[in-house]
């Protein structure tokens, strides 16, 4: 007679499953921390297990963040779906743009997720083909309402807004964890069909943070500090 708690799965298939979340859980911490291109050797000790297993249950980087990221992704197409629902197309594609960099400014592999075109992770490109239909449909209600300019392409908003979107840690690091909201504001407002009249948010940068946030833009940082294309003296 079998010991031991019924229909539970052999011992070595729950250690197979307790180390994959281990490593899901690790690599959404360092991916946070360090973004997308972070080392995937950093992510195995972190989870406290061998580079030869992360390798086991991720054969590439692709499907480790197709992994990690899948519900946050799975979220913000909820998110979208409420929008194209609301009654004012203004209101929707505002919020919409709030809710979107609040998740942008929140995690450094979202944010580097959603901003950069990362090849083979399927959970990302259902999540850019909701996007911009999403974008289309806002803008699409909004120049029936009259609410957004007649000239605004969506082309136009997807290139704006991952510009900002790939600023968005530069700027929460040189000023506040709110910065970005001041340039989406501006970004927000020429979109609109008639002059801005909505104060904009969050103070001005000064001129010493402007400098740190171009400064945060690139090239890119190694992860031991060193920038990309620095010598190696």
């Amino acid at each position: 007679m079998a010991t031991g708690e019924q229909g539970a799965p052999p011992p070595s298939r729950r250690d197979a499953r307790r180390n994959r979340e281990l490593l899901v859980e690790a690599a959404h911490e360092v991916f946070g921390e360090q973004g997308l291109e972070a080392p995937l050797d950093v992510i195995a000790r972190r989870a406290g297990v061998g580079n030869a297993t992360l390798y086991r249950h991720f054969p590439t980087r692709a499907a480790l963040v197709d992994a990690v990221f899948r519900d946050p992704l799975a979220d913000t197409m909820a998110v979208g779906e409420r929008a194209r629902t609301a009654p004012d197309a203004w209101v929707a594609l505002t919020g919409y743009l709030d809710a979107v960099f609040t998740v942008l400014a929140a995690d450094r592999g979202t944010n580097d997720l959603m901003t950069t075109r990362l090849q083979g992770v399927e959970s990302l490109d259902s999540v850019h083909a909701h996007n911009r239909r999403t974008l289309e449909l806002l803008l699409e209600r909004g120049r029936a309402e009259g609410s957004v300019r007649p000239d605004a392409t969506v082309e136009d908003v997807l290139f704006l807004l991952a510009a900002l979107g790939r600023a968005v840690p530069a700027l929460t690091a040189a000023a506040s964890a709110e910065s970005w909201r001041r340039p989406l504001a501006l970004l927000v407002d020429g979109l609109r069909a008639a002059p801005a009249t909505s104060p904009l948010p969050e103070p001005a940068l000064t001129p010493d943070q402007l400098h740190a946030a171009l400064g945060e833009l690139g090239p890119h940082r190694t992860p031991g500090g060193r920038r990309t294309g620095d010598r190696r003296d």
